[in-house]
């Protein structure tokens, strides 16, 4: 249990192969799979650390599989691919990646990128025994299950870009947020300047907690600073299993 295993999602032989032979030889375990169905067979077997998955896959491609994660799932995900688009980048950091590589890049990065993402996976793990739920205006959330349930007893869907962005400003109720920051806890990646991902993720978390997302309530903007969860009436109760 101690040994962080990676699962590498990489049609291409070669390039699948080397990535898997420079983890396993710093003592990684490696389970590779060449499309969806490895992956999801990969998860089934064992506990998952990390994620490297390439966005161009045969069938479905890798933002699909990246959709289909459970919210209770908590491997780190890293993207690679071969496009320069932004839009890729964009897509799969707002569906819950941590992190992104482009072809062809230096395996000593990516293995440095891979060790901090771990590091912080298993710090959550150590926490989601103690389960905090939060309650605001007939709303609750509770931070280990990652659930948001809505007044009316319904689930409501969070990608994991979302529940991150969530969990972070509901835990500085009343804190002012700098999109610096916020970007920081979100993605795990270096942001670069004009980085729109933390807009979009508040104003698709506005359309779901806001009765109003034109003139939001809770998720406040704080012109030329950030973003803050307001915290008046926020009720938190913890659970320790």
């Amino acid at each position: 249990m101690n040994t962080p295993h990676v699962v590498i999602v990489e049609d291409e032989p070669v390039t699948r192969q080397t990535v898997a032979s420079y983890f396993r030889k710093v003592g990684y375990r490696v389970s590779e799979a060449e499309d969806g169905a490895g992956l999801w067979r990969a998860m089934d077997s064992a506990v998952v650390d990390l994620i490297l998955l390439d966005i161009m896959l045969p069938g479905e491609d890798g933002l699909s599989l990246l959709r289909r994660l459970p919210q209770s799932c908590d491997p780190a995900v890293i993207l690679v691919t071969g496009k320069t688009e932004d839009v890729d980048r964009i897509v799969g950091l707002e569906l819950g990646a941590n992190d992104y590589v482009t072809k062809p890049f230096n395996p000593r990065e990516l293995l440095a990128r891979a060790k901090n993402l771990i590091k912080l996976t298993r710090a959550a793990r150590q926490v989601r025994s103690s389960e905090t739920t939060y309650f605001f205006d007939g709303w609750s959330f509770s931070t280990a299950s990652r659930r948001l349930t809505s007044p009316s007893g319904e689930d409501v869907p969070l990608t994991r870009g979302e529940y991150e962005l969530l969990s972070t400003l509901i835990s500085n109720a009343g804190r002012v947020l700098t999109r610096d920051n916020l970007l920081d806890h979100v993605s795990n990646r270096d942001w670069e300047p004009y980085d729109r991902t933390i807009d979009v993720l508040v104003g698709r978390l506005r359309r779901k907690i806001e009765s109003d997302p034109k003139h939001p309530k809770r998720l406040i903007t704080v012109h030329g600073i950030g973003y803050v969860f307001t915290g008046s009436h926020l009720d938190r109760n913890n659970q320790t299993s």
